[in-house]
């Protein structure tokens, strides 16, 4: 049994989202599933099947049966703090882009709302708080996912199916926690097997007092069609008593990539992160024997600044695949001011790799470390370190929106693009790009030929005009530009809201250089007292023109924030626009 001090290291360290908690109160409790083997060792590669599979009627049709969750008064939730650091004082930032890039980017393609906290109380009966917006494109549809909803969009913003709860998804299936809607949800759409990928994390006996241990699952349902409204064939891959915070996915050559941060629950020492690849070409054809294979990077056999809060897998952009049999990047970062032990400022690279035969085999390790150009990623925050920046209006400093700076990880996505004579990764993370001043440091990573990596490039777009610009996502096109979308905000005259910049592949290294535009502008702020800011928002390219950026992010309006008296209303929006040049 979990006892109270091991639950409150899962979520002092995991950092669970009030999204999850509630979630958890929604969802009636259940019967544990079979408890099979705990997770394998450090170093330890584990082949497995699924806990569960089975194929779902159309969505299309669950949409029109499903039940909704009776909850007309949400319970009073507990608020959650962030940890508490020590900022030694700002650290100059030796990439920093500091001026207005000089010409004018290009306006939206399309730009439509997208799923809203009151979605959440309108099919769940309560509100969370963060969304964790993410989404996807593919030749005819946007399909997003938040903290507890999800729904299927035409690309002019009609939508086609939802707003569905999580769970809605699984119901019925066999692993039953899958069909609870734990959050923490990803969309991917794979281009070349025209296959849409929908996930969550399970969350169950993380939080009950009087539960045994429970198993933990990755749910990851794959379409099987091209059709994001139809049927999907559903897998459950159990991460045995390790609790599989905050999962990232990327589509590979031969694989479904995922990586965790993972506690346990049993053993409340362990922390560590868990890298898996799942059988891409056995799930797309819907074999329930479609195998997993799994490592645990654990503190303590691994030191912790290469593993950090968080390594991000590769995720493929565009028709071409990687170089067949290559390794899959996996990259984290690390700050030498951060507390996590790291000599200097570096971004980490690992690599993984399986061989999917009849006695297969996969392999990981750290294949180098990149220093990069400094940067601080410990903002001036108080009075925990989710109380970071200002919004107008705002003086209670427990109402400022949490920046995550001081996670150490990059944020979604490591997108990926072989470009035939090398290959090419873009990411980027949060830092106080100036004293007080949150920014966007990103970076291209490039692997030649022979395997080795080198940063291309970085930057960190922070132009010096009070706005805060943070929770970014970066993606290239087809030509090798560049386009990242992020939240804004400053303690005067911007509130919550989105925008969005680029660079061409010629232009000077380590610049955005075709200015800012808006997606949306925010007009009120959040009120809410435990600070949570989106874990991540997502850019996404278009597969038909391989070309068109689409971005999905949160941002507060007046009559959002008027229908959440938790302080929570947030709304997200869908927006595309294409640079020059493609």
């Amino acid at each position: 049994m979990i006892d109270g001090s091991q639950r409150r290291r899962i979520r002092r360290l995991a950092g669970l989202g009030v999204g999850v908690l509630l979630a958890s109160l929604l969802t009636p409790a259940h019967t544990a599933q079979a408890q099979p083997d705990p997770a394998p060792a450090t170093g330890k590669a584990t082949f497995s099947k699924p806990a569960a599979f089975d194929v779902t009627a159309p969505l299309r049709d669950v949409a029109r049966t499903a039940r909704r969750s009776p909850a007309p008064t949400p319970p009073l939730l507990p608020e959650e703090r962030g940890p508490r650091l020590s900022d030694r004082g700002h650290s100059p930032d030796k990439a920093v882009q500091a001026r207005k890039p000089p010409r004018t980017i290009g306006a939206t393609t399309a730009n439509f709302e997208g799923l809203s906290n009151q979605d959440n109380f309108t099919v769940l009966g309560g509100r969370v708080n963060p969304p964790d917006p993410v989404g996807d494109v593919g030749p005819n549809h946007y399909v997003e996912m938040v903290n507890l909803v999800f729904g299927v969009y035409a690309k002019n913003g009609r939508l086609l199916l939802g707003p569905l709860a999580l769970g809605d998804l699984w119901a019925g299936f066999a692993v039953d926690e899958c069909a609870e809607n734990s959050g923490d949800p990803v969309v991917l759409y794979d281009q070349r097997a025209d296959r849409w990928i929908l996930t969550q994390f399970t969350t169950r006996g993380s939080d009950y007092p009087d539960e045994p241990a429970n198993l933990f699952y990755n749910c990851v349902a794959i379409s099987t069609t091209g059709d994001p409204t139809g049927s999907y064939y559903r897998y459950a891959f159990s991460t045995g008593y390790n609790f599989p915070d905050y999962p990232k996915y990327g589509v590979w050559g031969d694989s479904y990539l995922i990586t965790t941060r993972e506690f346990g629950t049993v053993d409340a020492s362990v922390y560590g992160i868990g890298v898996y690849g799942l059988e891409r070409s056995r799930m797309i054809a819907g074999d329930p024997n479609a195998r997993a294979v799994s490592f645990l990077l654990q503190e303590g056999k691994v030191p912790l600044n290469l593993i950090g809060d968080g390594l991000l897998p590769a995720d493929v952009d565009g028709p071409k695949a990687p170089p067949a049999g290559s390794p899959a990047p996996i990259v984290g970062t690390q700050d030498d001011g951060a507390g996590y032990g790291a000599a200097f400022d570096a971004v980490n690279v690992w690599e993984f790799n399986v061989i999917w035969n009849a006695a297969p085999s996969a392999s990981i390790g750290l294949k180098t470390q990149l220093p990069t150009a400094e940067f601080d990623s410990v903002f001036p925050c108080q009075p925990t370190a989710r109380d970071c920046l200002p919004q107008p209006g705002i003086t209670n400093r427990d109402q400022y929106l949490d920046v995550l700076s001081y996670r150490q990880r990059p944020t979604w996505r490591l997108a990926y693009r072989t470009f035939g004579s090398y290959e090419s990764m873009v990411t980027n993370q949060s830092v106080e790009a100036l004293p007080g001043q949150a920014g966007m440091r990103w970076w291209e990573l490039r692997r030649d030929k022979r395997g080795r990596y080198t940063i291309h490039q970085e930057g960190t777009f922070a132009p010096n005009d009070t706005v805060n610009r943070w929770m970014g996502s970066v993606a290239q096109d087809r030509k090798g530009n560049i386009g990242a979308g992020y939240s804004v905000v400053n303690g005067t005259d911007v509130y919550p809201g989105i925008r969005y910049t680029g660079r061409l592949a010629g232009d000077r290294r380590g610049q955005f250089t075709l200015g800012e535009g808006t997606i949306v502008n925010g007009t009120a702020a959040q009120t809410s007292l435990n600070s949570r800011w989106g874990d991540y928002s997502s850019i996404n390219i278009d597969p038909v023109d391989d070309c068109t950026f689409w971005y999905v992010n949160e941002y507060y309006t007046q009559a959002g924030a008027a229908q959440a008296p938790t302080g929570n209303g947030w709304q997200t929006r869908i927006a595309s626009f294409r640079l020059p040049h493609c």
